[in-house]
């Protein structure tokens, strides 16, 4: 039996459409979610631009850090220092300049700074002047004998050279100008008191003190930190922790010949400068 012609044609037709009609819905779907992952995207990009205009949101700029202090704790000038310092004790001198610094037995207590990597030491003259032995203790505890091998009695300054050294020798940083109100830091054995720090600032400059059988001392820093016998030679320190004075005297009306708020330093400067008279630079 033979069928219409076209019949078989339509009824291929509308079986293989609807073979395909799954095919088709997905096709569509798909569409479907592309277009609204379209939509989506610019609408968050115009929400972007109506709230914060029309810039990028500026990035976060990263905090400044500190900048490093350019000074210096009294905690921290007395560490950076402290191995630096050095206890004198002169035996048998004759200077009046500092005669409380002195024992029944003609001992005189003073201080002194370590200036170089050979040991050298800045400190009073008055400290050893005439003595017949010195002695001199690091601040690691070790012991010596020393010597003067310069002075300048117009400015109160010594020199010493010490016999022995301690394992480690840490000189201190000398150098630094002073001006009026600049803070200071004073370190010495006054009053036989080792290694004692007191702080204040610079009250005066180019000061003239007189002295007793001798000729007065000029050019002097002024300052108001606390020293008392036995500060004699010590270092006058910055903020900085810089040497700028070496400590030669105090101002005291009375003969008791302690601290009532006035003592003056040698400026580093010249007590780098003292000599015999001879020439010739100090050791340093």
């Amino acid at each position: 039996m033979t069928g219409v012609p076209g019949e078989a044609s339509a009824t291929d037709s509308e079986a293989g459409s609807r073979r395909d009609e799954p095919g088709r819905r997905r096709v569509l779907a798909r569409r479907a979610l592309i277009a609204g992952v379209a939509l989506w995207a610019v609408a968050l990009t115009v929400l972007v631009f109506v709230r914060g205009g029309n810039e990028p949101p500026p990035a976060a700029a990263p905090a400044p850090s500190p900048s490093p202090s350019e000074t210096l704790t009294t905690a921290q000038v007395y560490q950076t220092l402290l191995p630096s310092i050095v206890l004198i004790q002169a035996s048998g001198g004759s200077s009046d300049v500092d005669p409380d610094a002195r024992t029944a037995a003609r001992t005189a207590l003073g201080t002194g700074v370590v200036a170089n990597a050979s040991g050298v030491i800045l400190t009073a003259l008055h400290v050893v002047e005439g003595a017949r032995s010195i002695s001199v203790t690091f601040a690691d505890g070790s012991r010596s004998t020393a010597s003067v091998v310069q002075s300048d009695p117009a400015l109160d300054i010594a020199v010493l050279a010490p016999d022995g050294l301690p394992d480690v020798v840490v000189p201190a940083t000398l150098g630094g100008g002073a001006a009026v109100g600049d803070d200071v830091v004073a370190i010495g054995n006054q009053l036989g008191l080792a290694d004692s720090t007191t702080s204040g600032v610079v009250s005066g400059l180019n000061r003239t003190v007189a002295r007793s059988g001798a000729a007065a001392l000029r050019g002097l820093i002024q300052f108001d930190a606390a020293v008392n016998p036995g500060s004699s030679g010590g270092p006058l320190i910055n903020a900085r922790g810089e040497v700028i004075g070496i400590i030669v005297a105090l101002a005291n009306p009375t003969d008791a010949g302690t601290f009532i708020g006035v003592g003056f330093a040698v400026p580093i400067g010249a007590a780098l400068g003292a000599s015999e008279g001879d020439g010739r630079a100090p050791p340093l």
